[in-house]
């Protein structure tokens, strides 16, 4: 999925970027109004994370633009502006959401996963669900479920298991992954998927240290055995 992250100070937007990468989203970057409609145009993004106070058109102006050329795609305002005011007129804009800085990152995660979550429920998720052993898995949901255990998912950790779950009993390579998980335009460092691998197994697997869903085959990659 695609973001255009509209924000014209340089700080929040690389690090809002960032984020949003981590969780597995390609991110379009503007630092003005114009430019944002220009990407728009472009790159036909799948939602728009949008500042309000900005060179040569505002945010609500960008969010009018928009919602003129398409009432559905989801947009979240990330601002300075707190007044109840803003809000209610960013909403009445056509805003799905509306966060205020400064803000911290967990808050960030869960509300784009949250609109990520609306989007998915009515456009490309593949199938409604899959299972990796006794782990149940919600694409559209960006939730996996094991029992009465509900596990939140980052869209690029759906990606993972989507791909082990399709590819189940080979041994995926590093390579192989990254090409399908992050685009075969990224340029990780050595540990990149290792952290990622990491992390994921301490919320699915019953046993992180001794995993049964994503095992590891030592020199050669990762394998979901089924």
């Amino acid at each position: 999925m695609k973001v255009l992250l509209v924000e014209d100070d340089l700080h929040i937007r690389r690090g809002l970027a960032e984020i949003l990468q981590r969780e597995g989203y390609a991110v379009l970057e503007a630092a003005d109004g114009e430019a944002a409609m220009e990407l728009y145009a472009a790159g036909s993004p799948d939602f728009v994370c949008l500042d309000i106070m900005m060179p040569k058109l505002s945010g609500y102006d960008v969010c009018k633009r928009i919602r003129a050329d398409d009432p559905g795609v989801p947009i979240i305002f990330i601002s300075a502006k707190s007044e109840e005011i803003d809000k209610v007129i960013g909403l009445e804009l056509g805003a799905d959401d509306f966060i205020v800085k400064p803000f911290g990152v967990n808050e960030v995660v869960a509300r784009i996963r949250a609109v990520t979550r609306r989007c998915r429920a009515v456009a490309d998720a593949p199938v409604d669900s899959f299972c990796l052993g006794d782990l149940e898995v919600f694409p559209k949901e960006l939730r996996a479920r094991r029992g009465e255990r509900v596990v939140d998912l980052s869209l690029r950790e759906v990606k993972l298991l989507s791909l082990f779950h399709r590819r189940r009993g080979e041994v995926l390579d590093r390579n192989t992954i990254f090409n399908v998980c992050w685009g075969e335009d990224y340029l990780p460092n050595s540990r990149t998927l290792d952290q990622q691998i990491s992390q994921l197994r301490k919320r699915i697997e019953p046993n992180p240290k001794s995993p049964t869903i994503i095992r590891t085959v030592h020199g050669a990659g990762y394998r979901f055995d089924g």
